[in-house]
């Protein structure tokens, strides 16, 4: 490989830091959204986004067959 380009410098490293969260602080959290409309909506929404497309590829394994 060649080296860098000199009018180019090259992007600092990248900095991690680790974050810590209260686990039963999550939980709450987690309990209060599983209870929300919303995600039982979007659980919902899932089956009836996964019927969908079952039904598409039975559709298109019945045309194969002719």
């Amino acid at each position: 490989m060649s080296p860098p380009h000199p009018d180019h410098p090259a992007p600092p490293p990248a900095f991690i830091e680790e974050v810590r969260y209260s686990l039963p602080q999550l939980l709450k959290e987690l309990d209060a959204e599983r209870a929300a409309a919303s995600f039982a909506m979007e659980k919902l929404d899932q089956v009836e986004i996964g019927k969908l497309f079952k039904s598409r590829s039975l559709a298109r394994r019945v045309k194969h067959k002719k």
